[in-house]
């Protein structure tokens, strides 16, 4: 199994990128929604069981696709770098693939606050992700989120892990092309 790893900062584009790489190729993808919303149903943002069972469901998902031999997964979330829980939460998700030996590569979208916030409240995110359906909220929060955390790599937070690692700006990119940046440099299978 390939394990891609697709993150980078609110409204950057990842679910959108994940949905093309996954409609050229035979990968499935996990966007970080998918595991989000139905959780909101029951449990608040932020409290421990939401937590726990976000955590969980992504990593019951690796395992079972590295067990069901997948030919490969697109997974995308939000990192805050410079949050050293973070980034273990990253590699205890992870582990499953890394375990069974599985190719894992991970990709960084990057675009400006300013062009995330004109993403913010798109046609594609207001139908998949409900919690972002008041635009003004969303778009505070990743201002607030920019301000907050490291969300992106760069000079001063490198990225931490001992896997494969490239950025791709996405700035005046749309999601086709980036997902064909990704194909072609990772040599994925159409």
């Amino acid at each position: 199994m390939h394990l891609i790893v697709l993150f980078g900062p609110q409204a950057v584009g990842k679910m959108s990128v994940g949905r093309e790489i996954a409609s050229r190729t035979t990968y499935r993808l996990l966007h970080n929604h998918a595991t989000i919303e139905p959780l909101l149903e029951v449990f608040d943002w932020g409290t421990e069981p939401f937590d726990t069972l976000k955590r969980e469901f992504r990593r019951r998902v690796i395992e079972e696709a590295v067990a069901y031999d997948l030919p490969g997964l697109v997974l995308t979330f939000a990192w805050a770098l410079d949050v050293p829980a973070d980034t273990e939460e990253v590699e205890w998700m992870i582990a499953p693939a890394v375990e069974a030996g599985a190719r894992i590569d991970f990709v960084e979208l990057y675009a400006d606050v300013a062009i995330r916030l004109a993403r913010e409240g798109t046609p594609e995110r207001l139908a998949s992700k409900p919690s972002k359906r008041d635009t003004e909220w969303a778009r505070r929060d990743v201002i607030t989120s920019n301000e907050r955390w490291v969300l992106s790599t760069g000079p001063e937070v490198p990225f931490p892990l001992d896997h494969p690692h490239f950025v791709i700006d996405n700035t005046d990119l749309s999601a086709a092309e980036v997902a064909e940046k990704i194909i072609a440099r990772l040599g994925l299978p159409t």
